[in-house]
């Protein structure tokens, strides 16, 4: 099966009491190489400028054998900068890039739609109404399944609401659907799990619902089955890729086929759970498999 993923492509630039380094992110982009990780083919359609940093991009996609189908941008590449000192939160600042990221669908993109068997979308402007419909209706001329995790970023998203209606629109009767309980504060100012039921009301076939530290939890036509993040050994360094890495372990399980018991389901989570674990014991978001730990000298990851 052939997956295309929609969204941002982007340079993150860590800044922490160690100094600045810079890696090829974006959760669309994380998720799409770490797709091609797992063995599923994937196609990137995202956002670039004409520039140096888009040149890192493309090189970093075709390291991983992604295939790329690039909106071009006039305002450069997009850029996120984190911000991290001492034990307190990141602090994220997005460049005009971000902030006015705009993808277009042409008959490329909705070719590649048409081909594919699963359209992924992450990180999306969901606000920008006039591209979510856009978005909408290059999906619906194809007979792909979808997924969607809205990831929205308060430095990106310029009106909630809108936001919101672009994001239900596509999650109604979306194969799987992930949201983690930073989306439900940020888009619902409710619990997550109030969330996840709003979401199966809507139609979603699938919700993985992650919490972070305590793990996630998957629904799916009345199974529910929830897990605890993978205790591996080693320490976690960093944990930007989690969420991305989650997700991607789930859809490629999900282009397997999806499961119809609680046994399956419950198989599926434990993968996304070792993924977003063992990508924490490394820095920056690429996509890690508990085997990746095995190679290394667990005193030294991230150094």
């Amino acid at each position: 099966m052939t997956v295309v993923v929609v969204g941002d492509a982007l340079i993150d630039e860590l800044r922490d009491d160690h100094g600045v380094r810079e890696f090829v992110g974006g959760a669309a982009l994380n998720v799409a190489v770490g797709l091609a990780r797992l063995g599923v083919p994937a196609t990137l359609v995202a956002m670039l400028g004409d520039d140096e940093p888009a040149s890192r991009v493309r090189r970093y996609l075709a390291d991983f054998g992604v295939e790329l189908i690039a909106t071009p941008s006039l305002l450069g590449t997009a850029r996120a900068v984190s911000t991290r000192s001492g034990a307190g939160e990141p602090v994220y600042e997005f460049n005009e890039a971000s902030q006015r990221r705009r993808i277009r669908f042409g008959e490329v993109e909705r070719q590649a739609f048409a081909d594919a068997d699963l359209v992924v979308v992450s990180c999306f402007a969901f606000d920008d109404a006039e591209q979510a419909v856009e978005l909408a209706d290059a999906i619906a001329g194809a007979e792909a399944s979808v997924a969607v995790d809205p990831n929205p970023r308060t430095g990106m998203m310029h009106d909630k609401d809108a936001f919101v209606r672009g994001f239900e629109a596509l999650a109604a009767g979306a194969a799987l659907v992930k949201v983690g309980e930073d989306d439900a504060a940020l888009l619902y100012d409710e619990r997550l799990d109030a969330l996840r039921a709003r979401l199966i009301d809507l139609g979603a076939r699938a919700v993985l619902a992650t919490e972070g530290a305590a793990g996630a939890t998957i629904e799916a036509g009345g199974i529910v089955v929830t897990r605890p993040i993978s205790n591996l050994p080693g320490r976690i360094v960093d944990t930007m890729g989690a969420g991305d890495a989650a997700f991607a372990a789930t859809v490629a399980a999900l282009v397997a086929g999806a499961p119809d018991t609680s046994e399956g389901w419950d198989a599926v989570l434990v993968s996304a759970m070792d993924a977003a674990a063992a990508t924490c014991s490394f820095e920056g978001a690429l996509l890690r498999t508990p085997s990746a730990l095995e190679t290394v000298d667990l005193d030294h990851i991230g150094t």
